[in-house]
C-alpha cells in the first residue's frame, strides 16, 4: 500500500509524526515528557495512523536551546530516561509498525560536550581546539562581524583570549568540519543509532555545517563541501536495511536544494517552501508545482510539512491577517481568529494529505491546537528571548505540553506542574474530548491518515481546471482533492462519492476554506 512501513522504500508515501519528548506525555510526574510517557501513548499513535515518529534531540544537555546543545551523541538525557529505554522504544514501536527517527546536530555541540571542554583546558592552539572554530581576534573584537541566528554576535571570547564560533546560542560551539576527526565521529554516531534499530536520521541545520571564516560575508550556507559529506553518511545509511536520512535544509534556491537529495545524499529533505507559504490558491499551487518541479527529475519523494517545534502552529498562523511564514519575522502577538484558523487548518491537513510524497504531522497538529502566545516572561524558556533583549518570545508557544484528559491542567499529560503552563481553554481541545466527537479534529486526521495509507502516499498528481480560486487535482488512485480559498461556495462535481471534508457542506457545494476528497465514479 501506499504508505505502508512494509515497503523496502517505505519513506516515499510514509505519514511521519513529530515528537517533541519534552512535552508529550510525562511518565514520571516531573512536568517534563520523557520515554515512559512516550512508551504509554505509542497505541495513541498507531491508532492515529502514522508510520514513523521523528523525536527531537533526547541526548544528554544543559537544555541551553531545548536539547539541541548535545553533550553526548550516544546517551539519553537522563530526565527523559535511559539508553534501554530508548532501546525498549524503539521495539516496541516497531511491534506497532511504527518507525523510528532520531534527531542528529551535526553543526554544533554543548559546551559542556567533552570534546569542547577538552579544547577549553587545552589552550591555543592545540589539537583538541580544531575540532571547532577557535580564532584569535582583531583588535578588542571578534575574528570577523558575523551575527548569530539567535541574535547577538556568533563569537564568544575564552579567557586565554580567543574567541569560538556559534551560529546559536553562546552554549553551542561549531564543529570544523574541515578535521577528519570530526567527520569519523559522526560516521560513528550514524552507526550507534542505526545498530540499535532506528530507521531513520533527520540532519538539524544540514546545509550550515561548512565554514568559510575568510569572506568578508557571513558565508555558512550551502557550501559545496557539505554534499561530500552527506555521501559519506549515504554509504553508511545504505549499509543498513532500509534507513533513512532526513535533512533539514532551508534554502530559496531549489536548484541548490535539489543537490541534497541526489540519489548518493539524502534520501528527503523537509519543504519549508510549503509550510511558508500564505493561505492563497496562487501561493499554494506555485508552491505545489515548485516542491514537485525539484523532486520529480531527480526521483526524490516530496514531503509536506505544515508545522513543527519552531513555527507557529497553522491554526494561529491561518487566523492571521498575515498567513505566510517568515523565519526572520515571527509575527508575534499578531491577533489571529482561531476560528478562521481552526478551518483553514482543517482543510490544510487534507491538501497536505493528498499530496505526493510523505507528510509530516507535528504533535498537537492533530488536536488543532493554538499558539499559546500568553507565555509569562518569567517562564519563557527559548534562547531566542534573552537573545534578542526581549524582542522576540521565541518558539515556546508551539512547544506547551500536550492536552490528554480532564478538564483542568495538566490535563492528562503529568502529575505535577508542566514545564510550560497549558492554556484552560484547551479543555475542549483533549484527546479526551475529541475522541468522543466526529466531527474533531483528532477524528479528521484519523480518518484521513487512514485513507491516505490506503489511496495516496507516493506517485503523480494531476492538475484539474477548477478556477482560480480552487486547488484541484486528481491522485493516480482515483481520489480527487478540492480546496475552495476563494470567499464564494463552488459548485461539487457531479459524479464520485465524497470520501471525507475538512467542514460542512453546503448541499452541492463546497463552502469557502474547505477541502474535500472525493473519488470518481
Amino acid at each position: 500500500m501506499p504508505g505502508n512501513t512494509s515497503t523496502p522504500e517505505w519513506w516515499r508515501g510514509a505519514a511521519i509524526y513529530q515528537v517533541y519528548l519534552r512535552s508529550f506525555a510525562d511518565g514520571n510526574g516531573d512536568g517534563t515528557g520523557d520515554l515512559a510517557g512516550l512508551r504509554s501513548r505509542l497505541p495513541y499513535l498507531a491508532d492515529l495512523g502514522v508510520d514513523a515518529i521523528w523525536l527531537n534531540p533526547w541526548y544528554p544537555s544543559p537544555m541551553a536551546d531545548g536539547g539541541y546543545d548535545v553533550a553526548d551523541y550516544r546517551s539519553i538525557e537522563p530526565v527523559f530516561g535511559t539508553l534501554a529505554e530508548a532501546e525498549k522504544l524503539i521495539e516496541e514501536a516497531h511491534d506497532l509498525g511504527i518507525r523510528t527517527i532520531v534527531d542528529v546536530v551535526p553543526n554544533h555541540a554543548s559546551d559542556q560536550h567533552a570534546w569542547f571542554q577538552e579544547a577549553l583546558a587545552a589552550g591555543p592552539g592545540s589539537e583538541a581546539r580544531e575540532r571547532f572554530w577557535f580564532r584569535p581576534g582583531v583588535g578588542d573584537g571578534p575574528p570577523n562581524g558575523w551575527k548569530s541566528i539567535f541574535g547577538g554576535p556568533a563569537w564568544t571570547q575564552v579567557p586565554d583570549g580567543e574567541w569560538y564560533l556559534h551560529l546559536f546560542a553562546p552554549e553551542q560551539p561549531d564543529f570544523n568540519w574541515t578535521n577528519p576527526l570530526v567527520r569519523e565521529e559522526f560516521l560513528d554516531v550514524l552507526r550507534f543509532w542505526f545498530d540499535r534499530g532506528v530507521d531513520g536520521v533527520r540532519i538539524d541545520s544540514a546545509a550550515v555545517i561548512v565554514k568559510d571564516l575568510d569572506s568578508v560575508e557571513e558565508s555558512y550556507t550551502d557550501h559545496d563541501g557539505v554534499h561530500e559529506i552527506y555521501r559519506e553518511w549515504r554509504r553508511v545509511s545504505d549499509s543498513y536495511d532500509a534507513r533513512i536520512l532526513i535533512g533539514e535544509v532551508w534554502l530559496p534556491d531549489q536548484e541548490r536544494f535539489a543537490k541534497y537529495l541526489r540519489p548518493d545524499e539524502l534520501h528527503t529533505a523537509f519543504n519549508f517552501d510549503f509550510l511558508s507559504s500564505a493561505w492563497e490558491p496562487a501561493a499554494l499551487r506555485d508552491s505545489i508545482d515548485l516542491t514537485l518541479a525539484t523532486h520529480v527529475p531527480i526521483g526524490a519523494p516530496a514531503t509536506w510539512v505544515l508545522s513543527n517545534h519552531d513555527v507557529a502552529r497553522p491554526v494561529t498562523r491561518y487566523g492571521r491577517a498575515v498567513t505566510s511564514w517568515d523565519n526572520q519575522e515571527r509575527r508575534d502577538g499578531m491577533p489571529s481568529d482561531l476560528e478562521l484558523g481552526r478551518r483553514r487548518a482543517r482543510a490544510a491537513a487534507l491538501l497536505a494529505m493528498a499530496l505526493p510524497g510523505s507528510v509530516y504531522v507535528y504533535q498537537g497538529e492533530e488536536l488543532g491546537l493554538n499558539e499559546v502566545e500568553d507565555i509569562p516572561e518569567e517562564l519563557i524558556d527559548d534562547p531566542m528571548w534573552e537573545r534578542s533583549g526581549h524582542t522576540v518570545r521565541g518558539r515556546d508557544g508551539c512547544r506547551v505540553p500536550l492536552p490528554w484528559s480532564g478538564t483542568e491542567p495538566p490535563f492528562g499529560y503529568s502529575t505535577g506542574e508542566p514545564w510550560l503552563p497549558q492554556p484552560a481553554g484547551w479543555r475542549d481541545l483533549t484527546v479526551e474530548a475529541q475522541e468522543a466527537d466526529a466531527g474533531s479534529m483528532l477524528s479528521l486526521y484519523r480518518t484521513a491518515l487512514r485513507l491516505r495509507r490506503e489511496l495516496l502516499g507516493d506517485g503523480t498528481l494531476t492538475w484539474l481546471p477548477y478556477g482560480d480560486e480552487v486547488i484541484a487535482f486528481r491522485r493516480d488512485s482515483g481520489l480527487v482533492c478540492l480546496v475552495n480559498l476563494g470567499a464564494e461556495p463552488v459548485a461539487l462535481p457531479e459524479t464520485g462519492s465524497v470520501l471525507l471534508a475538512s467542514g460542512p457542506l453546503d448541499g452541492g457545494l463546497l463552502p469557502s476554506d474547505t477541502a474535500i476528497w472525493i473519488m470518481e465514479a
